[in-house]
């Protein structure tokens, strides 16, 4: 190869970043099932948050994310009310985990590089905004962590995913 000609080495495809972002949200899931359900909507430390609205915030993030970098077109970014039960929680995680799955192919590969500003705020290519919804996710996942250790509760490997 000469200093002209250019390489393109591809580190990570599509299914791959698709898989470990599943693989955080399976784990985040499990956090959600340790949690005792009284604690889980009402538990803080510090002023943090309950994990419940954590977890609300994930799910006000992911599917509109994935349909701002399908498509280019941002709505604006709104929480919508928190479940009140762990079950009605895992039921909306489970179903924006399916609708993850369904989008996740309409996303044109050429989107992934394309540079939006998602939700008027957070401005990068589409990969970097994906980057971004999941260490917003582990960063706070990280707070779970802290309060089931602080209620007794051993959390779920971080390694298992």
């Amino acid at each position: 190869m000469t200093a002209t000609q250019e390489m393109s080495i591809t580190v990570i495809t599509p299914e791959v970043l698709l898989e470990h972002w599943q693989g955080h949200r399976r784990l985040t899931r499990r956090m959600i099932e340790a949690f005792p359900e009284d604690k889980l909507f009402t538990y803080s430390i510090g002023g943090m948050r309950p994990f419940a609205q954590l977890v609300q915030e994930f799910l006000s993030m992911s599917v509109p994310t994935l349909h701002g970098v399908a498509t280019g077109k941002w709505e604006n970014y709104q929480e919508s009310p928190v479940p009140t039960t762990k079950k009605e929680l895992l039921d909306r995680w489970d179903e924006d985990t399916q609708e993850i799955n369904r989008l996740w192919p309409t996303i044109p590969p050429h989107r992934f590089q394309e540079v939006d500003k998602a939700f008027g705020q957070w401005e990068g290519p589409g990969y970097w905004i994906l980057f971004y919804i999941i260490d917003n996710e582990i960063h706070h996942r990280g707070q779970g962590y802290v309060y089931l250790r602080s209620l007794g509760i051993e959390p779920p490997p971080f390694w298992d995913r």
